[in-house]
C-alpha cells in the first residue's frame, strides 16, 4: 500500500497542480493533520515491535517524498506565471492615492507672504522665547510704559526678563540691529498672549508683520503699499484708515476693507457696516529707529501688522478660531484642494 501511495506521488506532474491552490491541497492530502501521512503515524503503535524500525523508515521516506514534491510543484508555479498572474491584471487603475492637506493658516501665510515678495520684501524670523529689549523697551515701550498693559504677556517664571513674544515686532528689531537700510522685510509667525481662549480669540496666534526703511519714505508709500496687498489677497480694492494709536509708530492707524453688504454673511462679519478691519499700521516711530541704531535724520520708515488667524477665518468663513489647533481631520480635510 505504502509503494503505491509513494508511485501516486511520484506521479503528480506540474501541470495537474497549476496553481497555488491546487498545490495546498495535495499538501493537505498527503502532510495534513488529517492526511494519509497522519494514519501511518498513527498506526505505527500497532506495528510488532520487530516491525518498527522497517516501518519507521519507510514512513518516514514517504514523508520526505511528499514534501519534496510539494516544493517542487510550487518552484515550477512560481517559474511559469506570468506578471499578469503575480501583479493581477496590470491594466486595472492604480490604487488612489491620499492627497495630503495644508492647514488654512499656511495657506493664507504663503498667499501673504507671496504678494509681498512680488514688491521686494523678504522674509525674516526670530526667536519665539525673547527678551524684554526686544519685545518691550526697544520697541518705545521702557519698563512701567502704561501701554505694556495692552499686551498680557508670558513671563518665564525663572527670570523676570525673558518672555513668550507678544508680536513678531521683535523680529523686525533683530533684523535691524543687523542689517542696513534700505530693509524691506514681512516677518510671519507665531505669538503668544495671556488671553481667554474663545470663539474669536485665543492665547496664540500668528501674526505677520512688515517693516521698509529708507530714505524718503512716507505715508503715502505705507498707503498705496496696502492698497495693493488688499486687492491681491481680498480682491478689494477700497480701504480706509483710521487714527489709533501704537507705541512704536507715529502716526498710527488701522486699516479697514470695503467688504461689501451683499450677503446675511456680509452683514454679521461687518456689523452691518460693510467695513472690515484687518491691520494696523503707521510710521516707524524715530525712538525706535534710534534704538536699532538707525538715524532717523536720514531714514524713515512704516510697519503694518496683521493676524494670520483672522485673516484666514474671513477668507475661509471659519467661525471659531478654535478650530485652527484642535487638529480635527473632519475640519482640516476640507482643505485638501487648496493650495
Amino acid at each position: 500500500m505504502i509503494d503505491n501511495i509513494k508511485k501516486e506521488i511520484a506521479s503528480v506532474a506540474s501541470f495537474t497542480a497549476d496553481n497555488i491552490e491546487a498545490v495546498e491541497t495535495f499538501r493537505i492530502k498527503y502532510l495534513g493533520k488529517k492526511g494519509i501521512l497522519n494514519d501511518f503515524f498513527a498506526e505505527f503503535k500497532n506495528v510488532p515491535n520487530e516491525q518498527k524500525k522497517e516501518f519507521g523508515q519507510t514512513i518516514n521516506e514517504l514523508k520526505q517524498a511528499a514534501t519534496a514534491k510539494v516544493e517542487s510543484l510550487k518552484e515550477a508555479l512560481e517559474n511559469t506565471q506570468t506578471e499578469e498572474q503575480v501583479y493581477g491584471d496590470l491594466t486595472r487603475p492604480g490604487n488612489p492615492i491620499e492627497l495630503g492637506t495644508r492647514h488654512p493658516i499656511s495657506i493664507v501665510k504663503n498667499r501673504i507672504i507671496d504678494i509681498f515678495s512680488r514688491i521686494g520684501f523678504n522674509v525674516s524670523e526670530g526667536p519665539e522665547i525673547e527678551d524684554d529689549w526686544h519685545n518691550f523697551t526697544a520697541l518705545n515701550l521702557p519698563e512701567y510704559h502704561p501701554a505694556r498693559d495692552m499686551q498680557d504677556t508670558f513671563f518665564v517664571q525663572t527670570d523676570p526678563d525673558i518672555l513668550l513674544r507678544t508680536h513678531t515686532s521683535s523680529v523686525q528689531v533683530r533684523y535691524m540691529e543687523n542689517n542696513k537700510p534700505p530693509i524691506r522685510t514681512i516677518s510671519p509667525g507665531r505669538v503668544y498672549r495671556n488671553e481667554a481662549i474663545s470663539a474669536r480669540s485665543h492665547c496664540f496666534f500668528h501674526q505677520v508683520e512688515g517693516l521698509y526703511i529708507d530714505k524718503d519714505v512716507s505715508f503715502a508709500d505705507l498707503k498705496q503699499t496696502l492698497q495693493y496687498f488688499t486687492t491681491e489677497l481680498f480682491g478689494k480694492s477700497k480701504i480706509r484708515l483710521r487714527p489709533s494709536y501704537f507705541p512704536f509708530t507715529e502716526p498710527s492707524a488701522e486699516v479697514d476693507v470695503y467688504w461689501g453688504l451683499e450677503t446675511e454673511t456680509d452683514y454679521k462679519m461687518t456689523k452691518g457696516t460693510g467695513w472690515l478691519e484687518i491691520m494696523g499700521c503707521g510710521m516707524v516711530d524715530p525712538n525706535v529707529l534710534k534704538n536699532c541704531g538707525i538715524d532717523p535724520e536720514v531714514y524713515s520708515g512704516f510697519a503694518f501688522g496683521m493676524g494670520i488667524d483672522r485673516i484666514a477665518l474671513l477668507l475661509h468663513q471659519i467661525s471659531d478660531i478654535r478650530l485652527l489647533s484642535e487638529n480635527d481631520l473632519r475640519f482640516l480635510e476640507q482643505f485638501k484642494s487648496a493650495l
